[in-house]
């Protein structure tokens, strides 16, 4: 997977069923996305889309002359989590996404976020997703039903929207640059 002389960024893109992972990937990858999608067979999963992840997404971008970003979007349900342990493994930051319209993801998204903190500690961002939908709640509203600290960065998200998803990509980069 390397690049000569390129310093590697090992990026994971996680959250619950539907939150965004997908797209916001898509959105900003110079490559053609990889997916492992496969057609969504639980009823109560048919009705929000028609097809998941069932082991990763992965795109790339180019920072600069010495520096990519590797972005490995995680399956949201519990029962492909052993693939968080595969792609958790040699990350540098993590994203995760919450869909701001359906709060009852919101404790599926905390526990993604406390199986990274105990596994695979790294910094992390949240990335408030569809704050362009009509009852989208407000990012404050989110760390408070997330029981985040003060210092996680908890922001709003359109993953259509490349300008917004690179936001969130500088945001979580800023945060690494504290920790090297």
């Amino acid at each position: 997977m390397g690049e000569k002389g390129k310093n590697q960024i090992k990026i994971v893109v996680a959250g619950p069923y539907a939150a965004g992972k997908t797209q916001f990937i898509n959105t900003v990858s110079e490559i053609q996305t990889v997916q492992t999608e496969a057609k969504t067979t639980k009823s109560d999963e048919k009705t929000v889309k028609n097809h998941t992840t069932v082991a990763m997404d992965f795109g790339r971008i180019t920072i600069d002359d010495n520096h990519v970003l590797y972005l490995f979007g995680t399956p949201g349900q519990e029962r492909f989590d052993f693939m968080w342990d595969i792609l958790g493994k040699g990350m540098v930051g993590l994203v995760v996404l919450v869909d701001s319209t359906d709060p009852s993801t919101f404790h599926e998204a905390r526990k993604i976020i406390n199986y990274f903190e105990s596994r695979y500690p790294a910094p992390f961002v949240v990335g408030c997703n569809k704050q362009d939908l009509k009852g989208a709640w407000d990012p404050q509203d989110i760390r408070i039903a997330l029981d985040l600290n003060d210092d996680v960065k908890v922001l709003p998200l359109v993953a259509l929207s490349k300008e917004s998803v690179k936001n969130i990509l500088l945001e979580l980069l800023e945060e690494i640059a504290k920790h090297i």
